[in-house]
């Protein structure tokens, strides 16, 4: 039998030192070759492989997810389902990626129901509501620029707004021909682009305003 190269010596010979390093070496790496457990591994041997596999001893290990507020239990999931650090962050990713549209949508359908039931508590039930509504939205598309009316509307606080506007305008502005003709239609139109009109909702600013819708219109 011819005997490998690197097991020889120069003159041919077996080297048994050779021989005898290389077993060695094969011992340390079978030693610390990791097997999959079975059902009738032991409990080290399960351990082992988890080790091996990257999971960690304590759950403090994973890392953490605004989304799920750092939830202990269902990182403590994670480590009964022998999960390691990367697969949990690809986890959090897919999560990110699929329930935060969902999420969204469930946040913005439970804001309108909240800002809705604002409005009803507000104009005394739902039949009030949707009367006053269509009265804004005649009052809106009449006297109102289209992109501040788009803005107040979406929210509660803003179609209340509108609706003072309607209802508690006071005379107390000039308007008519000549050098008193400062508030105009249009005049007050322009007036209700200002931030601190649709915006800032400035107390003062906001009375103006509707003074001279008052005026102009009753």
């Amino acid at each position: 039998m011819q005997i490998p190269e690197k097991f020889q010596n120069q003159d041919g010979t077996l080297n048994s030192d050779a021989i005898l390093k290389s077993y060695s070496e094969l011992e340390k790496k079978i030693g610390g070759m990791v097997s999959v457990p079975t059902d009738d591994s032991d409990i080290e041997a399960h351990e082992k492989f988890r080790r091996a596999s990257g999971v960690p001893i304590d759950i403090s290990e994973y890392p953490a997810n605004p989304m799920f507020e750092d939830d202990e239990d269902l990182r403590m999931k994670f480590l009964e389902a022998g999960l390691n650090p990367s697969q949990v962050e690809k986890i959090y990713e897919i999560a990110n990626e699929f329930l935060t549209p969902a999420l969204s949508e469930i946040f913005q359908s439970k804001y309108e129901a909240d800002e809705m039931q604002e409005l009803e508590n507000f104009f005394g039930g739902a039949a009030k509501t949707f009367d006053a509504i269509e009265q804004i939205n005649k009052f809106g598309e009449k006297f109102l620029p289209a992109d501040t009316f788009e803005s107040l509307c979406s929210s509660s606080a803003g179609i209340r707004s509108i609706f003072a506007m309607m209802q508690n305008m006071e005379p107390d502005i000039t308007t008519g021909g000549g050098n008193n003709d400062t508030h105009s239609e249009k005049h007050l139109r322009e007036m209700m682009k200002d931030p601190k009109y649709w915006r800032d909702h400035d107390t003062e600013y906001v009375r103006k305003i509707e003074s001279g819708f008052k005026k102009l219109y009753s």
